[in-house]
């Protein structure tokens, strides 16, 4: 029985336990109280712009799914701000919050372990019919709140579902699958029918999905798995859906180029909120890339309000389409565009495409991954034999022979540049000002790399490599860089956006602001971004 001691609406907790579990791990991030309001607050505000200034937690027939969640947080507090906003239709607490509880708000649990920590959060008892539940009415102990073992569908040695590894995750009864309902279904409607016993349409879909899965069982390399929770979402068919997600499938990453080009085109795609460093959303959690919420609008179509939020500045906002003329990703930041934009009319001659011309673009310079066919684990002579080359490899030199190498031939007796494959120094995390790149160094004739550097170049004279050199150390060159690159990878599309050059001088940032007139501000926001680079190889932290 709930008293006025005890109220639901008025539970004070300090501090707020929501507030102090720490992340299992990068999978599966649990999402602060506040950030969750943030999100919330972007709902009700989209909810009040397109019905006349109403309020949507006055409305009682709205229904709510967190289809992953973990600590229940979304749920709490969509709950907390029901039993507020409908205290004048349903005066009595109990009734209330029991009408709320069963007929309003909607989880499917993430593992066990996390159902029952969402029940807890929500219905203040881990077990929905328990004696110490604020709800009444259920009739199991799950509630609304609903989890069962799912396990994955292996067809080849993957899951036909996520892409998940057999190897991996094919584990036994012991151990948790992570193989998660929502996304495991041909058929979620009748998924999401069988979970609570009828057909349902939900108004509202919102949450925090699982971000990856480990990819080969060692934790060497993950697989996306956060965009099939947005589609499958969408399946559903909400009137509004907002997710919390990594913002890396702004430009691309491992099996989201589908993904991107889907969300890209929908004009229902109505807000994004873009976080530069994840630790600034998720204290102590190491998210290459940042994070971003959007809000995805069903009925109201139109341009999309994007935000960048950078440590504690006032956030950047502009509504623009999200796909700019001749360019397959999004670019990150408002000002960026702007920049961007200014490049682009000075080596076109004003032309509307973002993109720049074929023969100006410094991508064609930049060879792909294993420029001479060495791995990164390659290791060569330690000692130089006759018709041996010098080697750049992890961790330092080697040698090979010349005649062994057939990848990449016409690059090794001229002048070139190597830069590392992945950015230097900060873990995970993204920290401001940073440097984009690894610091690029000469590669004289003769000489080759492994995997671990691409290769710039072919030149014809040492002049106009380290005129490349300098040009790469330049801040603007590496912002272009930053505007194509969703992770910490610098693979040959990352240049992209980056022009080529006259290589008969040595480039500097003034020389760059000039050419492409940026403004003070511009120029200030360059700086902000991007670290000063030293060409000195001890500069890589």
């Amino acid at each position: 029985m709930m008293n006025g001691q005890a109220s639901f609406s008025l539970r004070g907790r300090n501090p707020d336990v929501l507030t102090c579990i720490a992340n299992l791990s990068n999978d599966e991030v649990f999402t602060p109280p506040e950030f969750a309001n943030w999100m919330l607050d972007t709902l009700t505000q989209a909810w009040a712009a397109n019905n006349g200034g109403s309020d949507l937690w006055t409305d009682s027939s709205m229904k709510f799914l967190d289809p992953c969640t973990k600590s229940g947080v979304f749920l709490r507090e969509i709950t907390r701000r029901l039993t507020q906003g409908l205290a004048a239709e349903i005066p009595d607490l109990q009734k209330r919050v029991d009408h709320i509880l069963t007929e309003q708000v909607f989880g499917i649990g993430t593992t066990n372990l996390t159902s029952l920590l969402a029940r807890r959060s929500v219905y203040c008892s881990k077990h929905a019919t328990g004696e110490h539940s604020i709800a009444n009415g259920f009739a199991s102990d799950s509630g609304n709140i609903w989890f069962e073992r799912t396990e994955h569908k292996w067809v080849e040695g993957r899951c036909k579902f996520c892409g998940a590894s057999q190897k991996a995750l094919d584990r036994g009864e012991g151990l948790e699958t992570h193989a998660y309902a929502f996304i495991h279904t041909d058929d979620i409607k009748a998924r999401v029918a069988d979970f609570y016993g009828g057909d349902m349409q939900f108004d509202v879909i919102i949450g925090n999905p699982p971000y990856q899965l480990s990819d080969d069982g060692f934790g060497t390399s993950a697989l996306p798995i956060y965009q099939l929770f947005v589609e499958q979402a969408k399946t559903l068919e909400p009137r509004y859906l907002s997710m919390v997600i990594p913002a890396r499938w702004f430009a691309g990453g491992k099996g989201l180029d589908e993904f991107r080009e889907s969300m890209l085109a929908d004009d229902r795609l109505r807000s994004i909120d873009d976080y530069l460093s994840a630790s600034d959303v998720f204290p102590g959690v190491g998210l290459k890339g940042g994070v971003c919420y959007f809000l995805w609008d069903r009925d109201n179509p139109g341009t999309c309000q994007v935000t960048t939020h950078f440590k504690d500045e006032p956030p950047s906002t502009t509504s623009r389409q999200l796909l700019e003329e001749g360019v397959d990703v999004f670019i990150r930041f408002n000002e960026g565009l702007a920049i961007l934009k200014k490049v682009v009319a000075v080596e076109s001659g004003g032309a509307k495409s973002l993109s720049l011309p074929e023969k100006k673009r410094f991508d064609g310079l930049v060879s792909s991954r294993k420029p001479f066919g060495l791995e990164t684990t390659f290791k060569g002579k330690m000692a130089k034999g006759k018709g041996d080359i010098l080697v750049y490899q992890n961790g330092g030199t080697s040698y090979i022979p010349k005649r062994s190498i057939s990848t990449g031939a016409h690059l090794i007796d001229k002048w070139k540049v190597y830069t590392g494959y992945a950015a230097p120094g900060t873990g995970n995390k993204d920290t401001y000002p940073h440097r984009i790149i690894s610091t690029p160094f000469l590669g004289e004739p003769n000489t080759i790399s492994s995997e671990t550097y691409l290769c710039i170049g072919p030149f014809g004279t040492k002049s106009e490599a380290e005129s490349v050199l300098s040009y790469l150390s330049c801040r603007l060159t590496r912002l272009l860089i930053l505007l194509h690159k969703p992770s910490q990878h610098t693979t040959r599309k990352v240049y992209s956006f980056v022009p080529i050059q006259k290589w008969t001088r040595r480039w500097t940032d003034k020389d760059l602001y000039a050419k492409y007139g940026l403004t003070t501000g511009e120029i200030a926001f360059v700086e902000k971004l991007v670290r000063p680079m030293s060409l000195d190889r001890g500069d890589d932290e």
